[in-house]
């Protein structure tokens, strides 16, 4: 079972050789993204083509290559998509926490930036889980790299603007440590296509490891 991917708000991308402009033209890249993630979830990614997403999109092979060059443009341009709901869930986040300041529980507003990278970068909040595990295999992109690069800056921008004498001051060293821990181990899990993506108890680690290397001895 596949998740909506409608673009509401797709991203400029290079991988794109025209923006859709017009509901309809929305809603025939709505289209190609769906039938992208049924097909990248029932055959894997060997089974993915210009082709076959046409036809289980019912667009014509012409109507795709208006807007999709290749078959990993279709991609790339999902995950731009995806990079942009994460990145507004985490800043809804943050700006909730911000407001907060004084009651604020700073290790629940960790978790719940580690459980929303968990669910979009590992689990698959929006995109399947097959599709996830296809933008990490394609990481070496630079659109890609960037959404990696974005999740993990806002656990830092969350631990730079949450006043509490709990936190150590933030430094370039312990950010990009605690951040790429965090990522890396999500993208291992999910490469791997672990059971433990689907525990509490791999939550609850992450959550713990950063709290230590964030908290004040």
């Amino acid at each position: 079972m596949t998740r909506s991917t409608k673009p509401t708000a797709l991203p400029p991308s290079e991988s794109m050789r025209k923006m859709p402009t017009q509901e309809r033209a929305r809603r025939t890249i709505a289209a190609i993204f769906e039938a992208t993630a049924q097909i990248v979830a029932n055959g894997g990614p060997e089974a993915l083509s210009t082709n076959k997403v046409a036809q289980r999109a019912g667009v014509s092979i012409g109507t795709l290559y208006q807007y999709f060059p290749t078959k990993e443009a279709i991609v790339v341009a999902m995950i731009a998509q995806e990079r942009l709901r994460v990145m507004a869930e985490l800043q809804g986040m943050l700006v909730s926490a911000v407001q907060q300041q004084a009651p604020l529980n700073v290790e629940s507003t960790l978790r719940d930036q580690v459980r929303a990278l968990l669910a979009a970068l590992g689990t698959g909040s929006h995109l399947n889980r097959a599709m996830v595990r296809l933008g990490w295999h394609m990481d070496h992109h630079e659109q890609v790299a960037q959404a990696q690069r974005e999740g993990t800056e806002h656990l830092a921008i969350a631990l730079s603007q949450l006043k509490n004498p709990k936190l150590r001051v933030p430094s370039p060293a312990m950010l990009f440590v605690g951040t790429r821990a965090v990522i890396g181990v999500i993208r291992s899990a999910s490469l791997e296509n672990s059971p433990l993506l689907d525990t509490q108890e791999l939550e609850d680690e992450l959550v713990r490891m950063v709290w230590r290397l964030v908290t004040v001895d």
